[in-house]
């Protein structure tokens, strides 16, 4: 008789140095589902999928698959077993062919010391036409966009007559359309009796994709449940171990207008027009493409406008760089924190304190080291940064907190139009709801934001206002009310058929 779960795992433990990674996690997948595993950064997720593809050995516990156990599981007998895992990098060569990328594995664990191109090519065309993925065999890999290439590492995982797999936080650089797209194929591989464990800390995603959930949390478990018996408000407090208050702000509250556009143009975008008020929050959503982030760089100083005119506070401005969008008020925060917007080896006080420098002298004109440790101090305290001293570097922080120190950092110039980009692109969904909050205090205060993103539950939940951008311009404009009644996920996806 056919077991009815692929997987099951009791009492993992695993330790690092003394730091308890695992404390006797277990997770029991059903055959045929996808089942989505979930957690905030540090709760477990990374340790145990390695556990599991036998990259890692647990300290205790035991390993079953298909109903037999692996007292010792190790990655040959786990992709003997049919796991495989899909890591966010997708462990392909970038600079071999699609077709080198698909063969290779097949024909080393055949052992074969001789092959063609024809066998390389039928291996490759085999592979695709299971998951019905169009792509240019004789392509380098690195010339692919960030979809394909993991659609090249499932397309691999079922040559290897995967049974489960496993996919590691999937949809990180993905557009709507591509997420679209991988549900559909995840469907699809479940039809085909393929099971799938779906590592997401993303709330829609996960309730839109998923059987059932574990969540994880200080490497134990929280629970395990049917997806149909969770709710949003119940993930978010199983995933932190807080309650959130959403807070709505008054439309009557806004101030006098502190930005406005006319027939604004720019390399990406053109006939932008719009207000900006004291005390609102913004948001600019579209797909990739649509012109959305390039706005925010026409608005910042980093893309000079071609066309229109743009005032601050009733006075017509000219942002020709940076240092002008700055001396204006008007300060971003990048979509990539990683490569725009921190320092990684350097500390945390430095990150925090590089843009105001000038501010942090002694009489000599030297940097103080006391004024420079004083201003960091208070914007970790501010911005609810979890680090034990902020001398660490910055690269030792999780995703969140990382993308706290860039909004201490900004919001230390005092800016009177706070722009963000992506603002919570890859981070927990605690710290999600922490910046969220944060947004809607300094709006409350009197700050105008502009939040630019493409996530629509983030938009609907934080901004008062949205401008629907598709092809470079406004196709759309929602009020408060839109947001509330759901517009903008009608549009949305309307934007992406």
């Amino acid at each position: 008789m056919e077991n009815d779960n692929i997987l099951c795992v009791k009492g993992i433990k695993k330790s690092f140095g003394g730091v308890h990674a695992l404390r006797g996690v277990d997770l029991t997948i059903k055959r045929g589902e996808t089942h989505c595993l979930a957690g905030e950064n540090g709760c477990g997720k990374s340790t145990i999928i390695k556990v599991i593809s036998g990259f890692y050995k647990p300290d205790e516990g035991t390993i079953e698959v298909d109903g037999e156990g692996y007292p010792v599981m190790t990655p040959t007998e786990a992709i003997k077993a049919g796991i495989q895992v899909i890591y966010q990098d997708f462990s392909i060569f970038p600079n071999l062919t699609v077709i080198e990328n698909l063969a290779f594995n097949q024909v080393l664990a055949n052992k074969k010391k001789l092959v063609n191109k024809k066998e390389f090519r039928r291996i490759a065309e085999d592979a695709v036409k299971k998951i019905n993925f169009n792509v240019d065999l004789d392509a380098l890999v690195e010339t692919l966009p960030v979809a394909d290439k993991q659609l090249i590492a499932i397309s691999r995982a079922l040559l290897d007559n995967a049974k489960l797999i496993i996919m590691d936080e999937p949809t990180t650089a993905l557009t709507k359309k591509e997420v679209d797209r991988l549900f559909e194929i995840i469907t699809n591989l479940k039809e085909s009796g393929v099971t799938i464990l779906f590592v997401s800390h993303k709330l829609d995603e996960v309730f839109e994709i998923s059987d059932s959930i574990t969540i994880l949390r200080n490497g134990e478990n929280v629970i395990s449940c049917p997806t149909k018996e969770m709710t949003e408000d119940k993930f978010a407090y199983y995933m932190t171990g807080r309650h959130f208050d959403k807070q709505v702000k008054k439309e009557d509250s806004y101030g006098d207008v502190v930005l406005e556009t006319q027939d604004l143009a720019a390399m990406g975008f053109e006939g932008v027009s719009f207000k900006l008020h004291k005390g609102e929050i913004l948001g600019i959503t579209g797909q990739l493409g649509s012109g959305r982030t390039e706005l925010s760089l026409a608005l910042s100083g980093l893309l000079r406008p071609t066309y229109g005119q743009v005032f601050v506070e009733g006075k017509e401005v000219h942002i020709k760089n940076v240092s002008d969008a700055q001396d204006l008020g008007l300060a971003l925060v990048p979509e990539d924190r990683l490569t725009e917007g921190l320092f990684l080896p350097q500390s945390i006080i430095r990150n925090i304190t590089v843009s105001r420098l000038d501010q942090l002298v002694d009489k000599l004109g030297i940097l103080s080291g006391k004024k420079a440790e004083e201003e960091s101090a208070k914007w970790v305290k501010n911005m609810g940064v979890a680090t034990k001293d902020h001398a660490f570097p910055v690269q030792t922080l999780s995703g969140g907190n990382q993308q706290k120190v860039v909004l201490g950092r900004t919001l230390a110039t005092n800016p009177k139009v706070l722009i963000l980009n992506g603002p919570t692109v890859g981070v927990d969904i605690g710290a999600k709801y922490d910046i969220h909050k944060l947004l809607r205090e300094l709006a409350a205060e009197g700050m105008a934001i502009i939040v630019v993103s493409d996530d629509a539950s983030e938009v609907m939940t934080t901004c008062d206002r949205a401008l629907i951008m598709q092809a470079g311009r406004v196709t759309g404009k929602l009020s408060a009310e839109d947001l509330k009644a759901g517009a903008l996920t009608d549009q949305t996806t309307q934007a992406t058929v």
